[in-house]
């Protein structure tokens, strides 16, 4: 007797997670600025803004964007080192990289608010960039792109966001290979 079994990974638990607070989101009255990353975060005492920021998004296309890259590069993080490592690697990176991203804000431009997986998913990337040399290029390539190419078009963008993940997912990938 053949037997189906549905097994969910922590990647896609925490895209489950993500399109659900993002439904949240939505439904909420202000929920892009109590769920995103801005000056609430101090003037009101927002606490959890360096996370909420993860699972909050600027519109359908950037949730599907978000989550068809989380899923690429999650589910190869999950395959090779495990779930625990790609949660913690999730997390603490994510939660890092928002609390970058305040600091620029905070310093370059006050009236932002910062939503989105793509810090996070950018380190999840850099960590990988750190591993597989055969593939570094070509992440680089492709976090300069989704960066900086949507300024061009005048897309307003977090670009800062996407090159802070890269470089918190690299050096914890220099820290991991130490340990």
């Amino acid at each position: 007797m053949l037997q189906n079994r549905i097994t969910l990974s922590a990647t896609n638990i925490i895209i489950v997670v993500t399109v659900l607070a993002y439904l949240v989101q939505n439904i909420l009255r202000n929920g892009d600025i109590i769920f995103g990353l801005n000056m609430y975060f101090l003037a009101y005492d927002y606490w959890w803004q360096p996370v909420s920021t993860m699972f909050a998004h600027g519109g359908l296309m950037h949730l599907v964007m978000n989550m068809f890259i989380l899923f690429q590069f999650g589910n190869m993080i999950e395959n090779h080192w495990g779930s625990k490592r790609l949660v913690i690697l999730y997390f603490v990176a994510g939660i890092i990289t928002s609390l970058l991203t305040f600091v620029y804000i905070y310093y370059f431009n006050n009236y932002t608010n910062v939503v989105g997986a793509s810090g996070a998913i950018c380190a999840i990337m850099g960590y990988i960039a750190f591993f597989d040399k055969y593939q570094r290029n070509g992440i680089f390539i492709w976090i300069g792109l989704i960066s900086f190419a949507p300024l061009l078009l005048g897309l307003p963008i977090a670009w800062y966001a996407h090159i802070f993940g890269l470089i918190v997912g690299y050096i914890l990938g220099v820290l991991t290979k130490r340990v």
